[in-house]
Formats: structure tokens, C-alpha cells, sequence
């Protein structure tokens, strides 16, 4: 079987989160996401709240090798974990007693957002090289973002289904993708800090007066190697909107998906 692999640079937050007081979870916390939705920049932040030796670090936690990686989900350790699992029966019994936080991202937006990752030196999966040849086809690019193709890339509406609207309906805590990116901009507003109490009292974080400090190192581009600026290769091929064929295409496959998400 083929495996996609994934080459990201480590970051310094640990280094960081060590030169604030830190409290230890009263539950453990999952951060889920529909991936390339913003999944490292919502962990980096959420990183700088839980001390270092209450974080399970070993992976981004994934269905398909989720019975080795209970331990993050432990009532006796509180800790906190992120990934992107799927709606499923085992998964669901694993994050029962969990704080679960659920990250979306527009799907107009996340099909770039996604199509930028294939094309980059940091994603390499068998089967999909030709992809970043120069002369390959930004439209088909773009289809294929879309349509997906197995094993290396599930399609659109399965990914959006199981990692994000099925987890709603079973009472997870929804956060958007462009609403985070906003508060963190204008951190010193009222609407931002509404925001982070918000997200701080879904997560079981007891807001420490230096929160504004700590969101700022967490949210740092250059801490997270997924950010698009970081990204090597083809990534810049992709264009910065939509093109309206592509947008027609994802709202005829998954018809009322960005208004069940709150973007319309």
C-alpha cells in the first residue's frame, strides 16, 4: 500500500510555551480538522495554553492508525491531541469524555488551499509525481482536487462529510478557518477577544491574562510549515480565487455544504 508522506520543518514552540505558566487540562482536548484548513496554525496557538508534558505529540492522529494512539484520549492524563479523524464508530468511542474541536475552511478556498499542498516539495505520494510536472494542467489540478483519487486523496464531499458535518451533528465545537485568521489580526478588538473566549472555554482553557502574547507566537507563519509562504515547488501555480467552473462544480457535488458551514 502507498503512503503519502509529508515533510515539514520542526518548529520552536515548545522552547517557547516553557517561558509562560502553564495549567494542566481538567479534560482532554482533540483538535480535529478538515485537513489544510488551517489544522497547524489552530494547534500551534492551542500549543501555547497546555504545558509540553500534557501534550501528546507523537502525530497528526489519523483513522487509519487511530488503536495506537488512545493513550492521547486518557481521562487520567488530560491531555492535548490533534488530527483529522474521521466520523466513525471507533472514533466516536474514542472521543467520548473528549473536548472535540472541529476546523473548517470555505471548500471554494480549500480546494486551493489544498491543490498548493499537492503541487509543493513538502507532500509526495506515489502515483501523483506527474502533477508537479510544468506543463501539467492547472484545471485539471483543480478537478482533481475535487473529484479526488484513491488511496492518496479522498474526494471533496467524503472529506468535508466525515471529517467536519457529521462530527457537527454529533455536538463537536465548530470553528472557522477565516473567522480565526480575522481575530488573530485585530487582537486588541472586542470582537477578537470575544472570539478567543469563546474558542479558549470550548477547549477547557482557562484564559491567562498574557493570552494576546501567547496567540501571537502560536499564530507566527514562520512556526508553521505548511503556511503557504512556506511551501516549495509548484505551489504558486495555483491562483489566488476560484475560477467560477470549479465553484459551480463543488456546489453541484455537495450542494448546501458552505451554508451547513456558515458561509452562506
Amino acid at each position: 500500500m502507498s503512503f503519502v508522506k509529508i515533510n515539514v520543518k520542526p518548529d520552536t514552540l515548545d522552547d517557547e510555551n516553557r517561558k509562560f505558566a502553564q495549567r494542566s487540562l481538567r479534560q482532554p482536548l482533540f483538535l480535529n480538522s478538515v485537513p489544510k484548513s488551517g489544522s497547524h496554525l489552530l494547534r500551534n496557538i492551542i500549543r501555547m495554553f497546555v504545558p509540553v508534558e500534557d501534550q501528546y505529540q507523537a502525530e497528526f492522529i489519523q483513522h487509519h492508525f487511530l488503536q495506537r494512539h488512545l493513550a492521547a484520549f486518557d481521562r487520567a492524563t488530560n491531555r492535548l491531541s490533534w488530527g483529522h479523524l474521521f466520523f466513525m464508530e471507533p472514533s466516536r468511542a474514542a472521543l467520548a469524555g473528549v473536548r472535540h474541536i472541529v476546523l473548517v475552511r470555505d471548500p471554494y478556498d480549500w480546494v486551493l488551499a489544498r491543490a498548493r499542498f499537492v503541487l509543493s516539495n513538502e507532500f509526495n505520494a506515489p502515483g501523483l509525481e506527474h502533477l508537479k510536472a510544468p506543463d501539467s494542467s492547472i484545471d485539471a489540478i483543480l478537478d482533481l482536487m475535487i473529484e479526488g483519487t484513491r488511496p492518496q486523496l479522498a474526494p471533496l464531499d467524503v472529506t468535508y462529510h466525515f471529517n467536519a458535518v457529521a462530527w457537527l451533528a454529533d455536538g463537536a465545537h465548530l470553528l472557522r478557518y477565516e473567522e480565526l485568521v480575522r481575530a488573530i489580526g485585530d487582537l486588541r478588538s472586542e470582537a477578537a477577544e470575544a472570539y478567543f473566549n469563546a474558542m479558549f472555554q470550548a477547549c477547557g482553557i482557562v484564559r491567562p491574562d498574557d493570552w494576546r502574547d501567547r496567540v501571537r507566537i502560536g499564530s507566527d507563519r514562520k512556526q508553521s510549515g505548511t503556511a503557504r509562504e512556506n511551501l516549495t515547488g509548484a505551489a504558486a501555480r495555483i491562483p489566488s480565487e476560484l475560477p467560477e467552473k470549479h465553484r459551480q462544480m463543488v456546489d453541484s457535488i455537495v450542494p448546501g455544504l458552505r451554508s451547513t458551514l456558515g458561509y452562506e
